[in-house]
């Protein structure tokens, strides 16, 4: 299966470089931009369900239209380690990425589908094999991992369906509405993911 990263004019900016789209079928991860704003501050804040699952032991307050813009949304504009989720022309969710440790080069990829009338369809697997592409092609590390909980099986199936392993298991050690979850570890090795996603090196 051939994933083919793209460059189009609209995501082109002199000042920061090459705005790369990422396409497979019909999905498509891109940057932001100003157009997307008022949909996305919706899609996240409308409806919660999306939240049940991504981290609910975590505090989340829900931001202002114009906190929204200058905080989170003013960095999937303008940063390079998220991408939103677009399909059939509508976006719906995202994918990032962040540093354990990047002074040992240990990076955590992660994934969100917000609008939960697409969950359980195949999305995300469909998203997340560009996303991880494009991080081994365009960034020195050997291994790219995930972090969930046992709250989120769909997100513990979703990266075992494009070839992570499960590493390690915390047990116990998320405490939510009364009941004690697993900390679960995902992690897959360059080697291993071209393996399964033979490509074409683009990058």
């Amino acid at each position: 299966m051939l994933f083919k990263i793209v460059l189009k004019s609209d995501f082109f900016n002199l000042e920061t470089g090459d705005r790369l789209e990422l396409r497979h079928e019909n999905i498509l991860l891109r940057h932001a931009v100003d157009s997307d704003l008022d949909h996305l501050w919706q899609l996240i804040y409308s409806d919660l369900e999306w939240k049940n699952f991504d981290g609910p032991y975590y505090p989340f307050k829900t931001a202002s239209l114009e906190e929204f813009r200058d905080g989170f949304f003013s960095r999937l504009k303008h940063g390079e380690r998220a991408r939103l989720i677009e399909l059939d022309g509508q976006v719906i969710g995202l994918v990032s990425y962040y540093w354990e440790d990047e002074n040992t080069r240990w990076l955590e990829a992660g994934i969100v589908i917000y609008d939960s009338q697409r969950w359980g369809k195949g999305i995300g697997r469909k998203a997340l094999v560009p996303w991880i592409i494009h991080l081994f092609n365009t960034l020195e590390i050997e291994r790219v991992g995930m972090t969930t909980w046992s709250g989120n099986p769909r997100m513990i199936a979703c990266a075992k369906a494009v070839g992570f392993q499960v590493e390690g298991i915390l047990r116990k050690v998320r405490y939510h509405k009364g009941e004690y979850f697993d900390s679960v570890k995902l992690g897959i090795l360059r080697d291993e993911w071209f393996e399964l996603h033979p490509i074409l090196n683009t990058c």
